[in-house]
């Protein structure tokens, strides 16, 4: 499909940029992990595993739409699944935020790992269903909200690591 090939460098790019956050995520949660802590598996997983869900998501999709599909239309019933259940897994993050003690979350990680993850996934889910009629501005969609959960990432396995290796967030203000 003629519309698919013009985000051939995109996707080779934001593709990649995935799969080496992904393998650095896991170096440094090995690393944290060899510390003499208390481990604190409920915060994990409302912070540290949908790190790498997102950056997971990110690299499926960019596989998924360099595949030489001859149509939107599979690709898009794929994205959009996708999208739908990222959605809902960000709700059950929420939940895991909220419910976890290690610490009390702030605004900035209400935004980060709850409020544009959900957007993301809304855009992703909400794009599939245009995809048909308006595909250019679906690839759009989808293309930013991989570029978002790329972002929100970044910025949530740099925070972690940080706050790991900076003391903890104890004179940081922030619990993580």
């Amino acid at each position: 499909m003629r519309e698919l090939g013009r985000w051939d460098s995109f996707y080779v790019i934001v593709g990649s940029a995935a799969g080496a956050l992904i393998g650095l995520q896991f170096v440094v949660i090995t690393l944290v992990g060899q510390r003499a802590t208390s481990p604190a598996p409920d915060a994990g997983a409302a912070f540290a595993t949908p790190t790498t869900v997102h950056f997971g998501v990110v690299l499926f999709l960019a596989a998924l739409l360099r595949a030489p599909w001859d149509s939107i239309e599979i690709a898009a019933t794929i994205w959009g699944v996708m999208g739908c259940v990222g959605f809902v897994y960000e709700i059950i993050t929420g939940w895991r935020m909220r419910r976890q003690t290690a610490y009390r979350p702030v605004f900035e990680d209400w935004l980060f790992h709850l409020i544009l993850p959900l957007t993301a996934y809304g855009a992703l889910a909400a794009s599939a269903f245009a995809a048909h009629w308006r595909t250019r501005e679906s690839l759009f969609a989808a293309g930013s909200a991989a570029l978002l959960l790329l972002f929100v990432g970044i910025h949530n396995a740099w925070d972690t690591a940080a706050w790991h290796v900076l003391g903890e967030g104890k004179d940081s203000g922030k619990d993580h």
